[in-house]
């Protein structure tokens, strides 16, 4: 009953959700079943601000709707190139000569989210994340991270694009999980199944690795009217197939819930949170749970 009303629940928008928490009370079940926590760590690890391009809301505006939405650990994860050329101008002018490592905006960037998760330190925890474009080609000049750009001192990064034909890491999830240096590294809305099979390896030891190495795997939830509303594919399959599901939990790697969201006002915390349940009752882990 209740996972059904989650997912009932996401058809709400964020203006309409609000209305709806000031007309019931604290003590409703609508209530409950956004609040509700328990053992579960109700997570979402991949959002953006107006630090990205396609991002337009403030940090706290983004940590605000996490927390009315009854989110305990939530992830600020701007795209890189975003952070580093910091106007949208700058980096089209730029669209062929890659700066070396644009330091000052990376620290600028952290400096920023270090404040907020001070800021709501007391509401919610937030950690300082960065999604990390590894496309590399004539049509993506300057999207990938710069060689000398050192991004370890951020809580973990998100990197997207490695399965494909232009990526920098040639396939290479680990070695270039090394290469970021982060603690914790996340895959982005990636058929990690699909990408193995091109390996030729076993998925089993792959995932295994990966837990070995801090390396987890994101469930991109998103919906909303940047990405056209469309659902990632390889996200619906993994929650219906139980064979996938048996060598992720086997595995022992972690699997996130991200939101992926770059509007406020499209922002669903109830999808998410579903999410996150369905995780805990699949018996897989989330990163930085206990």
């Amino acid at each position: 009953m209740e996972g059904a009303i989650f997912r009932a629940f996401h058809l709400f928008n964020y203006s309409e959700r609000n209305f709806l928490k000031k007309v019931f009370s604290l003590g409703t079940l609508f209530q409950k079943l956004l609040c509700k926590k328990g053992n579960i760590m109700l997570q979402d690890l991949h959002s953006h601000t107006y630090y990205s391009f396609c991002g337009k809301d403030t940090p706290e505006a983004i940590v605000e709707a996490a927390i009315d939405g009854g989110l305990e650990l939530f992830g600020i994860t701007d795209h890189n190139y975003g952070i580093g050329y910091a106007r949208h101008s700058v980096f089209c002018a730029t669209a062929n000569m890659e700066l070396d490592n644009y330091e000052r905006t990376l620290r600028r960037y952290y400096d920023h989210i270090n404040l907020i998760r001070e800021k709501y330190a007391s509401r919610i925890k937030v950690l300082r994340g960065i999604e990390i474009c590894t496309l590399k080609s004539e049509q993506h000049p300057n999207f990938s991270l710069p060689d000398g750009a050192d991004i370890s001192y951020f809580d973990y990064c998100l990197v997207e694009n490695v399965d494909a034909a232009t990526s920098m890491t040639g396939g290479d999830l680990f070695a270039f999980a090394k290469r970021c240096g982060t603690p914790v590294v996340g895959v982005a809305h990636t058929d990690l199944f699909a990408h193995i099979a091109k390996l030729g390896t076993d998925p089993l030891d792959y995932f295994k690795r990966m837990a070995d190495e801090n390396i987890f795997w994101e469930m991109n939830v998103s919906y909303d009217s940047i990405h056209g509303y469309r659902q990632h594919a390889y996200m619906l399959n993994f929650f219906e197939n139980t064979q996938k599901q048996e060598i992720v939990r086997k595995s022992g790697v972690r699997v996130s819930v991200g939101f992926d969201g770059h509007r406020v006002e499209d922002y669903l915390p109830e999808r998410v949170k579903d999410y996150c349940n369905r995780l805990t009752e699949m018996g897989i882990k989330k990163p930085f749970e206990a």
